[in-house]
């Protein structure tokens, strides 16, 4: 016997007649004896429910001895079967019907839920259904292969024993279905269960089926001998065996649970709290041993499996005392479980405790776990013997877990200590899988309590002493506070322990990267012993000591450069890029520190690391500027490509200025070694000249200072061009540099600038023409003319202006009226473009110089759609062949005469188009009004006749012209009535 649950006592003794059948009817209890009678025993008093006393006998209940009764309480009656099947009143026992066609049944069973009886009486089954009152109507007849030893409804259909086998029988259509042999030894017996499903006998074997007799995975139920009948009362089945009741669990496997020895049991019956057992003249009855006892048997006596399904049987009032006796039970069975090594069954059991995980830790004495400011209170338990299992189980696996000392082992040692190394193994899986299962509610805890904390800073003084209160839980020296928090602590510092020391390095790293409440120090410690470097550097970041984790970092780029051979994964200066890639809009100023680590090796990423952070230009160019000048010129050059207006003006001088430093040492090694040449370009240098040419943030005056007088001359021609000192850049393109394809280049960006007003910009071709054809000018009036340009008392710029437009009726006629009356035109040009004057022809007078003619025909005959025809023939010399310009006049009269054809024809498509507005305007003015004598006035509704008439524009309106002027009139007046009322 495992446990006792039930105490049988003796409720009635020394009963006159042999008891055929038994019911219970509330709190009394039916007994059918022998002589047909039914006599009627009470409790004697409610301080005394084990003892009863008769109440009263009914007598000749039957005329024979009643072989079994079934109470109906839905319809308040009782069923009872003798010589044949009558229905019995409550609570008078009066007989209200009998249903004769029943004499000689055997067996019935009721369907409380659609008020059918089915009975079998020889090889017949009979189906009646109950009409209300006392009818019944008989609804099937069957006949069956034998003759039916027991029988119950189950849904729709009955199961029938029959002989030596139970069939299923179709009550709609008759149809049997076999389910099984029922065995030689025992007949054959049905029991219904609460549930709606069958348990059927097979010799000392319950078989659970469903309603339609198929087969149910719960298993069987295995008798110590052939039941005669069995009663469920959850959760235990009742079983009346020849020398003794079996008591067994209904959960499987099914275990047996009491044995009650009692002789000459005949029928067994439920009652309200109890099992009544009658004798031949006495009844015994069961009464149920208190759940809260038997929770405490089953717990002494290790069965924890049965006492937890008691607990789930505790009335919900006791939900309280429920979840204690479940929390004890669970500790103590996982206690027990641990102790025996299944650690994960154990961890299972801790888990549906509730229990407190730091009460699991102290198991694992290896782990270590922060220091918590939260008190717990010792867990209470009433299961006797818990704080021997907890110091035993501490004590026993303090040596296990904590790595040997001793590396000199004997042979003999080795099997044990590897076995032990697979328990501590096995223990961590088991604690792992524990603590998984619990952090998800942790750390929403710890998350919510976060976010509370921060919206009362953000609310403020509204709600101060609530979060001072909420405050003070916050400890000094820890990175994490309160209550949520310091337990979500305590789990991932002990979680990411576990993962280390099964091995498990990758997993640890995911716990890292994601949401954690790692103790700080504990897990810097553990890593560093481990040489987790990659789990080390995540606990950095995610603690936000991003000083020590890019520390660290750069430390793993050295080792992997140095190609040390226990290095597990190679590091590369770009992960120190990447790391630095969230800390630009945070701590740029850390961001620029580390960067200088790596910008000589990875340049390009670590500059682009600039711009996709939008750290401050000026801040960054700075910090270049004092730790890294030689990458200020790229990462300037970067800025510009990106976006030429994300660069100040003042970071474009600068790094114009910086070219220009490079360029000049670059001249002066040159120069020194007497290998310059004008027209060798180093890198630089192309940086420069398209620096100059493309940016204009910087100072042209300030660089013009810097160049070396005699060389540099292409960089001098530009910075001259920005200051619109267009004649002194042509010459030098044309005279120092010998370069007419640079300074036509130079006039077509000037002219290309000026687009939208062409007749400014084409006077740039005017003055390259000039040059060509004065005399070549001395490197001294050049010289004069800089620096007399870059004096201080020099402050204004001449700039290039245009010349007169000559009035006509159109564009090419403009260019024909300039070109017929070239030698009566006076050219009027600016003090930069005019080649004539008396000054300057005494300042570019040479001797011996000739004009570059040639160079002037191909200007010409290249740009002649860019060049004032009459201007360009009016600087010409006289000398000039007119074969010479046939290239230059040929195309320019070609285009002259397509646009006078061209305005030909627009002109007369005008004058088309102005003689067909002409005629429908006239077409317009030719309505006809047609008046009848039909014709009415729409103001006055008169006929018009022959009086005087208006149409309205719509020409469908008549009105009397008299009455149009009237209307008029008042109009006239309501307005002026309106407006003084206004003013």
């Amino acid at each position: 016997m495992v446990h006792s649950a039930y105490d049988c006592l003796e409720v009635v003794a020394n009963c006159p007649s042999k008891i055929e059948a038994i019911q219970s009817y509330d709190s009394k209890l039916l007994v059918a004896s022998s002589d047909g009678s039914l006599r009627i025993f009470t409790p004697e008093s409610s301080d005394r429910p084990n003892s009863y006393t008769l109440e009263k006998t009914v007598a000749s209940f039957a005329k024979r001895p009643v072989l079994s009764m079934e109470l109906v309480e839905s319809r308040e009656f009782l069923i009872s079967l003798s010589e044949s099947i009558a229905f019995h009143r409550l609570p008078s026992f009066e007989t209200i019907a009998v249903i004769t066609k029943a004499r000689g049944a055997n067996v019935f069973c009721w369907d409380h839920r659609r008020g059918f009886l089915c009975f079998a009486r020889q090889k017949r089954v009979c189906i009646f259904r109950h009409d209300g009152g006392r009818g019944f109507v008989e609804v099937k007849e069957f006949g069956v292969p034998d003759t039916v030893k027991s029988m119950s409804w189950c849904g729709e259909n009955i199961c029938l024993g029959i002989r030596r086998e139970y069939v299923i029988l179709n009550a709609s259509s008759g149809a049997l279905s076999e389910v099984f042999t029922s065995g030689r030894l025992a007949p054959p017996l049905v029991v219904s269960l609460p549930s709606g499903e069958l348990l059927l006998g097979k010799e000392n074997i319950g078989v659970f089926v469903d309603q339609n007799g198929k087969l149910l995975p719960e298993g069987r139920i295995c008798w110590s001998e052939p039941p005669v009948e069995v009663v469920i009362q959850k959760p235990y089945a009742i079983a009346l065996l020849a020398r003794f009741v079996e008591i067994r669990s209904l959960r499987d496997p099914y275990p047996l649970i009491q044995t009650i020895v009692i002789r000459n049991v005949r029928h067994l019956c439920l009652s309200d709290d109890s099992v009544i057992l009658s004798l031949d003249n006495s009844i015994h009855g069961l009464f149920p041993v208190p759940l809260g006892a038997q929770i405490v048997q089953l717990t002494a006596s290790g069965n924890f499996e049965e006492a937890l399904s008691l607990c789930k049987l505790l009335p919900p009032e006791d939900s309280s005392l429920r979840a204690a006796k479940e929390g004890s039970i669970h500790i103590r069975y996982a206690h027990y479980l641990f102790e025996n090594g299944s650690y994960e069954e154990a961890m299972e059991h801790f888990l549906a405790s509730q229990v407190d995980i730091t009460h699991v830790l102290s198991l694992y004495p290896s782990i270590s776990l922060p220091k918590t400011t939260i008190v717990h209170e010792p867990e209470k338990l009433d299961i006797y013997g818990e704080a021997s299992y907890l110091s035993r189980a501490s004590s026993g696996m303090s040596d296990d877990m904590e790595p040997s000392s001793t590396f000199h082992m004997s042979e003999a040692d080795e099997n044990s200590a590897l076995e032990s190394k697979k328990i501590n193994h096995n223990m961590l899986m088991a604690l792992i899988k524990y603590l998984q299962k619990k952090r998800y509610s942790f750390i929403e805890k710890a998350t919510a309590e976060g976010t509370e904390e921060v919206v009362l800073d953000v609310v403020g003084d509204n709600f101060a002493p609530y979060s001072r209160l909420k405050k003070t839980n916050k400890g000094r020296g820890s990175n994490v506070s309160s209550g949520a928090r310091e337990m979500a602590s305590i789990l991932d510092t002990a979680l990411l322990q576990a993962l280390l020391l099964t091995g498990q390095p990758l997993v640890a790293l995911e716990l890292l990267k994601g949401v954690n409440y790692c103790d700080l120090k504990i897990c810097e410690e553990i890593l560093q012993k481990g040489n987790h470097q990659v789990a080390l550097l995540e606990l950095y970041k995610c603690n936000s000591l991003h000083r020590e984790a890019l520390e660290l970092l750069h430390k793993l780029v050295d080792e992997s450069r140095s190609n040390q051979a226990e290095i597990t994964q190679r590091f590369k200066p770009e992960d120190i890029v990447e790391y630095l890639k969230s800390l630009c809009g945070t701590d740029p100023m850390l961001v620029l520190e580390f960067s200088m680590l790596v910008l000589e090796s990875c340049p390009s990423q670590t500059i682009e690391l600039f711009l996709s952070g939008n750290i401050p230009a000026d801040m960054v160019n700075s910090y270049l500027k004092k730790h890294s000048p030689n990458m200020q010129a790229r990462y300037l050059e970067h800025m510009l490509a990106m976006n030429e207006n994300a660069i100040s003006g003042n970071l474009q001088n600068e790094m114009v200025h910086i070219y220009l430093s490079e360029v000049l040492d670059w001249h002066a090694d040159l120069t020194a070694q007497q290998n310059w040449d004008e027209k060798v370009y180093s890198p630089t240098r192309k940086k420069l000249l398209a620096a100059l040419e493309g940016i204009s943030g910087y100072n042209p005056e300030a660089l013009l200072n810097r160049l070396p007088q005699d060389a540099l001359y292409e960089e001098r021609a530009i910075l001259l061009g920005k200051m619109n000192q267009h004649e002194l850049a042509l010459s030098l393109y044309v005279h120092k540099l010998n370069a007419p394809e640079l300074a036509l280049a130079y006039c077509d960006r000037v002219y290309d600038s000026h687009q939208p007003s062409a007749k400014h910009s084409s006077n740039i071709y005017l003055v390259l023409l000039q040059i060509y054809l004065n005399p070549r000018k001395t490197t001294a009036s050049f010289e004069k003319r800089i620096t007399n340009l870059l004096s201080p008392q020099n402050t204004t710029i001449p700039k290039l202006t245009s010349t007169p437009s000559l009035k006509g009726r159109g564009r090419g006629s403009k260019k024909i009226a300039a070109i017929e009356g070239a030698e009566d035109m006076k050219l009027s040009l600016s003090s930069t473009d005019s080649s004539r004057s008396d000054g300057d022809a005494d300042e570019y007078s040479e001797g011996g110089s000739t004009i570059m003619l040639d160079k002037v025909l191909d200007l010409l005959s290249r740009r002649w759609d860019r060049i004032n025809g009459a201007q360009a023939l009016k600087l010409l010399p006289r000398e000039t062949k007119l074969q010479d310009l046939l290239s230059f006049l040929g195309p320019l009269m070609r285009k002259s005469s397509e646009m006078h054809r061209n305005c030909s024809v627009i002109k007369s498509l005008r004058q088309s188009e102005n003689l067909q507005v002409k005629d429908e305007v006239y077409s317009q003015r030719k309505a006809v009004v047609k008046i009848t004598s039909d014709s009415m006035c729409s103001l006055c509704n008169k006929k018009i006749g022959t009086s005087v008439f208006a149409v309205y524009p719509n020409g469908s309106t008549l009105v009397h012209f008299v009455c149009f002027r009237d209307s008029q009139n008042m109009k006239a007046v309501g307005k002026g009535s309106q407006l003084r009322k206004r003013l």
